[in-house]
């Protein structure tokens, strides 16, 4: 007997992100603000995060954990912990998530980043709900930039993603900007699926407490007055550790002009004995290193100079808190640091240090150089930072747009 009740909201959503926490981190502050908009929904997450549930969550909302897979490049993927052939985990993932969305019967599927999911595992639940009957609208949200055009457009066109899109998605949500990004242009999306994007504005959670006055008083209440606080972080930081042995290697030069503080967020993915070998190299240096912090944002903005990897969420955070920031992106296996990066600095939002000419002496110049002459952004190009709240209505929308297409049918 089916006790659902004609009210009830379901929402169900696909958060593949074996390697980092941007995706994860997307999703649940889109996922707090459905919640503000209608708190009566029920919230059901897939997700292989090796962390779990790492950010904290809206009520009445659950997540169902998938075996742990990573990206190596275009297409490779591999099992992160159990000892199985690729095809075997496919196999489970793929049935996993058909068997729960069967029978959890969202009203809204929302699925990040990959409209067929990894290597395609979820065409056989997209298929699935659409032979059901059960009406679920599928939303497919997309941060600002995926990787280069010509590897984006390649793999789709091999997995199926367009086809995908025409079929199964109602809305395509894109987590950043059209003028600074156009997926649209950049990825060749034919005429049909264009007409399903709705550019929200970068996500980040607006409402978050800054604790920044005292972090400043942690690090600097002993210190010189004209001692600058620096904020180092990565995301989950499986990749920073040549970022950071480099700075490590360039701090003499940059205290030999400038009194400064270092704190050292070293991210929850980065391997053990990397961890131990920064903390050898920063004995009798101004710095305090740890894996992980309770609120980055308050860093961020408790900073005189941010220097930090290039992902998704790390970037925006340091937009909204508006600090002077150094971006290094990763070198691969993807171009979408790189490519956010140099876009970014072309508004003045940020600065950036290209990581195949990172060197101490390269990145000194540019710390010393922040100091002495920091950049002012252009108040009148500004970043849209209202992505959350954006996001969440628009996939609450399609219910909307579901119930005018039922009344045109009668």
């Amino acid at each position: 007997m089916n006790s659902r009740q004609p009210e009830d909201l379901r929402i169900a959503i696909y958060s593949q992100d074996g390697f980092g926490l941007g995706h994860m981190r997307r999703t649940a502050s889109i996922a707090w603000e459905i919640y503000r908009v209608r708190s009566e929904a029920s919230i059901l997450t897939f997700s292989d995060s090796q962390l779990g549930q790492f950010f904290p969550i809206s009520p009445n909302h659950d997540y169902i954990k998938l075996p742990s897979i990573a990206k190596a490049g275009p297409g490779n993927w591999q099992a992160t912990h159990l000892r199985m052939a690729f095809p075997e985990i496919l196999q489970l993932r793929r049935q996993l998530i058909s068997n729960a969305l069967l029978n959890y019967a969202p009203d809204i599927f929302l699925v990040d980043h990959m409209p067929q999911g990894a290597m395609g595992e979820l065409l056989p639940a997209l298929e699935a709900l659409y032979q059901s009957g059960l009406q679920t609208e599928v939303v497919l949200g997309l941060r600002d930039i995926l990787d280069a055009p010509e590897v984006t457009i390649n793999r789709w066109q091999i997995e199926g993603a367009y086809d995908a899109i025409d079929r199964y998605y109602s809305r395509i949500l894109v987590y950043g900007m059209e003028d600074v990004y156009d997926i649209v242009e950049k990825y060749q999306f034919p005429t049909l699926a264009a007409r399903k994007v709705f550019y929200c504005g970068y996500v980040t959670d607006l409402e978050d407490d800054c604790n920044a006055l005292n972090i400043r008083s942690r690090y600097l209440a002993d210190k010189n007055v004209d001692t600058r606080l620096i904020v180092v972080m990565a995301g989950g930081g499986a990749d920073a550790y040549p970022m950071m042995r480099t700075l490590l290697e360039s701090l003499p030069q940059v205290l030999a002009d400038q009194d400064c503080f270092l704190a050292i967020i070293t991210g929850p993915f980065m391997p053990p004995e990397l961890i131990a070998d920064l903390n050898g190299r920063v004995q009798q240096l101004p710095i305090h290193m740890v894996e992980t912090v309770d609120n980055s944002l308050s860093y961020i903005c408790a900073a005189d100079l941010v220097i930090a990897m290039a992902g998704y969420n790390t970037s925006v955070e340091i937009l909204r808190a508006k600090t002077a920031a150094i971006l290094i992106p990763r070198a691969g296996p993807s171009a979408e640091q790189r490519t956010r990066a140099r876009l970014f600095s072309e508004r003045y939002w940020v600065d950036m240090i290209d990581p195949d000419i990172l060197t101490p002496d390269n990145l000194a110049r540019s710390i010393i150089s922040h100091f002495r002459h920091p950049v002012v952004s252009n108040p009148d190009d500004l970043p849209d930072l209202h992505g959350a709240v954006a996001a969440a209505n628009a996939t609450l929308a399609v219910l909307n747009s579901h119930k005018e297409r039922v009344m045109a049918d009668f």
